[in-house]
């Protein structure tokens, strides 16, 4: 039995939030399993949701190890399945595999550094399956923390694309470090993208690292951009991380718009082109605003990863693992602002920055720092 220190996020029927390190014993690991000494692990928009979403920060009560906040009402009842329910934080991360089944799979990795999605990733120890973790060989468990999430995404955004026939897609805040990822692998594999920012800065990085087309949603003429872009690359299947607001609507307008400017005739149903977004994230926690002034030949619809990797076979899923192993000092590199403890991430400031999602100042968590 190993012992260490884990991230537990707990609400309350009364909004009341929890997080708190909290000392857990690991048991050894069976059949398939191994034991992760974590080593980094990033914080990820997905994890942000049990740690913040819907709490008052500004006025929590801090403590060595520990944040308690309100949450705001609506937010805490929306969340009614998970009251009294401790939650283990963090997706994925890197380490040092310590402990392993009696399964081959296990056995295999043991003594490798590898990095895992075991739902726990920040603390000190984490039990993984085998099949989910994937050896990093020479690389650091920094380089290898966020060699999951961020880079099959990426690729699955792809690998989607293609199954649905279609060489060309749009991705709204596309400065990310997925959005950067996607952008390297568009250009590796010959698919057009139309990349949508929301900063002159941002619009400059991604063309510094060539790409093609970027569109500034700050821009006054931005669905025109938008719509420009589309026309140049025939993107009709795109993917919002963002949600709530306008994001989705204005990408189906602006692609209807370059689809009606190629009918022949007119219809008072639009054009019969396809059009879909996909929204596989909520920054923007407001609601989903359509206004279907796009014919009727649109869809919109939900992407997540792990049902994508759950539709994977196994030569597919195995290509994609190769793929990231071999890139992630190039294609799949990912940079961090800074790097904190597990008792660092709870502190006012560390948090305070942290969850408000900046591009480029994503946190690396060192559970042994």
């Amino acid at each position: 039995m190993t012992t260490g220190r884990q991230l537990m996020s707990t609400l309350t029927a009364d909004g009341t939030l929890t997080l708190a390190l909290e000392e857990k014993d690991f048991p050894q690991p069976t059949g398939n399993q191994v034991l992760v000494k974590m080593e980094a692990a990033p914080i990820n928009p997905s994890d942000l949701f049990l740690m913040v979403t819907g709490a008052d920060l500004e006025n929590a009560d801090y403590s060595p190890g520990k944040i308690v906040a309100k949450v705001h009402p609506q937010i805490a009842a929306n969340q009614a399945s998970r009251h009294g329910k401790p939650q283990t934080v963090g997706n994925e991360g890197a380490g040092t595999v310590i402990a392993a089944g009696e399964g081959e799979m296990a056995q295999a990795l043991m003594g490798q550094r590898v990095s895992c999605v075991p739902g726990n990733a920040f603390s000190e120890y984490a039990i993984a399956e085998a099949m989910m973790c994937l050896p990093l060989g020479d690389h650091s468990s920094e380089e290898g923390a966020s060699s999951f999430v961020n880079p099959l995404t990426a690729l699955g955004f792809v690998e989607t694309a293609k199954r649905e026939g279609h060489d060309a897609i749009i991705h709204a805040a596309a400065a990310s470090n997925l959005g950067q990822m996607l952008n390297r692998i568009c250009q590796e594999d010959g698919l057009a993208l139309v990349n949508i920012v929301r900063k002159e800065e941002q619009a400059t990085l991604l063309k510094d690292q060539g790409a093609s087309h970027v569109v500034n949603s700050s821009d006054d003429d931005f669905e025109r951009q938008l719509a420009e872009a589309i026309s140049d690359t025939g993107a009709y299947l795109g993917y919002d991380p963002i949600g709530g607001g306008q994001t989705t609507d204005t990408c189906l307008r602006a692609m209807e718009r370059v689809a009606a400017s190629k009918m022949t005739e007119y219809s008072r149903y639009g054009s019969d082109q396809a059009k879909k977004m996909y929204i596989y994230g909520r920054l923007d926690l407001s609601p989903t605003i359509l206004t279907p002034t796009y014919g009727f030949g649109w869809t919109v619809s939900g992407w997540l990863l792990m049902p994508f990797l759950a539709s994977c076979d196994i030569p597919t899923m195995m290509g994609l693992r190769q793929r990231v192993a071999s890139g992630l000092k190039t294609t799949f590199a990912s940079s961090y602002k800074e790097r904190v403890g597990l008792e660092e991430m709870l502190t006012k400031d560390a948090i305070m920055d942290y969850s408000q999602m900046k591009t480029g100042e994503k946190y690396l968590v060192m559970p042994h720092g």
